[in-house]
């Protein structure tokens, strides 16, 4: 392995998370407010993308004004402000504004679009109570416990999230509750899963540190009731938010380098009752690396493969939680990353595979595309 880069001044605030291989700003403005001298954090990111692709996908089909997928365009990627309060026994976070949540295979929205119709203008926001150093307990709108990939483009490797991030929750209202013993971080939240508002779904996490450079995570979530298509949206899938799903997350540390491989299983079982008429599962495994070149040039990236189960006789009993029951993908991405200060650029190529699809369901104008190529580049300011 190459030499360690000289580390980075360690940032007073450590949310929204990232994983790099971009930093937030570690001097961030602050204000002392209250009679108490209560210290308020104010950071923030504004970054915008441009980008051109192959098989762009109309989403419906046939197209609806603000979900026509184009073959290239510009978008906001973010335009937020994180306003937090991290010391006491009171704490709170509030991130608010425009977000896109671009990510392979699915077709790239409008800004105004998803910041509308996802999870609003205040995407996250939540309550904390630090009632020791080793035991919280949060309330609100939640970042996701599952996963190996966070929500917002800056908090990631990549500009695009992936094909195993697709079928994951992102942000859940409820409540967690998180508690440290030495090694071990566990976390429990009774959250509304998929942003359903139908608090019916448990979620789990542990996290061991092995030592410096390394760690292992084994999460779990899962609707433990049923809850309607009542609650269809963009957020909320209707299949996926009546199922459960499952990660093992290692990550290794060593010098410039960052390598994570991850493992997912996700399953939803037949309902009869509410239009569930055949079992269905996704397994599929990433791996994600980052390595820093220098102080300001960082490789990035991510390889990946996921597969569905859900095939019956016929379409009509069925159950599709990918590209058509029983249909496969992988996909590749790289993305060099440079940094200086608060400010980046960085670019990105992608590719994504699909097999055994079913026409309808695939991508492209008529969803029977089964590859799609893809160019972006992202610049922005984290203050």
């Amino acid at each position: 392995m190459g030499a360690m880069p000289p580390a980075a001044p360690m940032s007073p605030v450590s949310t929204p998370a990232m994983s790099g291989p971009l930093s937030g700003n570690p001097t961030p403005m602050s204000l002392d407010l209250g009679p108490l001298g209560d210290k308020v954090y104010v950071t923030g990111a504004v970054t915008g993308m441009v980008y051109a692709q192959s098989e762009a996908t109309k989403f419906p089909r046939g197209g609806t004004p603000g979900f026509d997928d184009n073959p290239s365009g510009f978008e906001l990627t973010n335009g937020q402000v994180f306003i937090q309060k991290v010391d006491g026994v009171f704490q709170y976070f509030v991130q608010a504004g425009a977000y896109n949540l671009p990510s392979l295979g699915t077709p790239i929205f409008r800004t105004s679009t998803t910041s509308s119709d996802f999870f609003g203008v205040v995407p996250q926001a939540f309550v904390k109570l630090q009632l020791a150093d080793n035991f919280s307990i949060m309330g609100g709108k939640l970042p996701t416990l599952v996963g190996d990939e966070y929500t917002f483009t800056f908090e990631n490797m990549d500009i695009f999230r992936g094909l195993l991030w697709n079928q994951e929750p992102a942000v859940s209202r409820g409540a967690q509750v998180n508690y440290t013993a030495g090694p071990i971080a566990l976390s429990v939240s009774v959250n509304d899963g998929y942003y359903s508002d139908r608090y019916n779904w448990i979620s789990g996490s542990a996290a061991w540190t092995i030592d410096m450079a390394n760690t292992l995570s084994f999460i779990g979530a899962g609707n433990m009731g049923h809850t309607g298509g009542q609650s269809l949206t963009f957020a909320t899938p209707f299949l996926q938010n009546n199922g459960s799903i499952y990660n093992i997350i290692y990550t290794h540390t060593d010098g410039p380098w960052v390598i994570s491989p991850y493992f997912q299983y996700s399953s939803v079982s037949a309902d009869a009752k509410n239009g569930i008429v055949h079992d269905s599962s996704t397994t599929g495994g990433a791996l994600l690396v980052s390595y820093a070149v220098d102080d300001n040039w960082k490789l990035a990236g991510r390889v990946e493969y996921i597969s569905s189960t859900g095939k019956g006789a016929t379409l009509a009993t069925s159950t599709n939680l990918l590209y058509g029951p029983g249909s496969d993908a992988w996909s590749f991405t790289f993305t060099p990353t440079y940094q200086y200060k608060t400010m980046f650029a960085r670019a990105e190529v992608s590719y994504v595979s699909i097999g055994s699809s079913v026409a309808g369901f695939a991508l492209g104008p008529h969803g029977t595309s089964t590859s799609q190529t893809r160019g972006a580049f992202e610049i922005g300011v984290l203050f």
